[in-house]
């Protein structure tokens, strides 16, 4: 089945999970931080058709995700390195492992945990607010149009903050931070 490509949408989400929103895909992003490189280690730990396994590693390459390097020429044999840009996906990729421990947990608990080098501690990813080193959550942000939104591309670089499309049949309602 075809799906209608993402790559056009005007929301960084959705292009995102162009490029790294099937399973198999975060799979293979998963087995690369653990350290696989190598076609066949790929294939003998997702246990995926050769087919499927050549189209994802091909797409994450031409995606600047995976860089693929020779390590023997006759036969003609490769490897697959994350990127920066690949290394750059830890974060969703430990936030999908807190997750699935959290609300989709296996009947023996976690099945992998995340230790820390630096300390030797098992750490859970947490997001922290670059400015004032604060842990960010749902509960204290909110997102608002940025410079590449719809709105704010309609309206030239001299528009005041866009609004936020509301859900279907509604009118936009600016989000603003509390206090501004």
């Amino acid at each position: 089945m075809q799906l209608t490509s993402l790559a056009e949408w005007n929301c960084s989400i959705a292009r995102t999970l162009d490029v790294v929103g099937e399973w198999w895909t975060l799979l293979i992003l998963r087995d690369a931080f653990r350290g696989t490189k190598r076609f066949d280690d790929f294939q003998a730990s997702l246990g995926l058709a050769r087919s499927v396994l050549t189209a994802r590693l091909r797409k994450l390459t031409e995606q600047g995700i995976l860089e693929r390097r020779a390590y023997r020429e006759h036969p003609p044999r490769y490897e697959y390195r994350l990127t920066e840009q690949g290394r750059a996906l830890f974060p969703v990729i430990a936030a999908l492992l807190s997750w699935g421990d959290t609300f989709a947990p296996g009947p023996g608990g976690p099945p992998v945990v995340l230790v820390h080098d630096t300390c030797g501690n098992i750490t859970q990813p947490v997001l922290i607010c670059e400015h004032c080193h604060g842990e960010v959550s749902a509960a204290n942000t909110h997102s608002e149009p940025g410079p590449g939104s719809s709105a704010a591309l309609a309206a030239g670089p001299a528009t005041a903050l866009a609004a936020v499309p509301g859900p279907a049949g509604e009118p936009a309602v600016p989000h603003r931070r509390p206090g501004h």
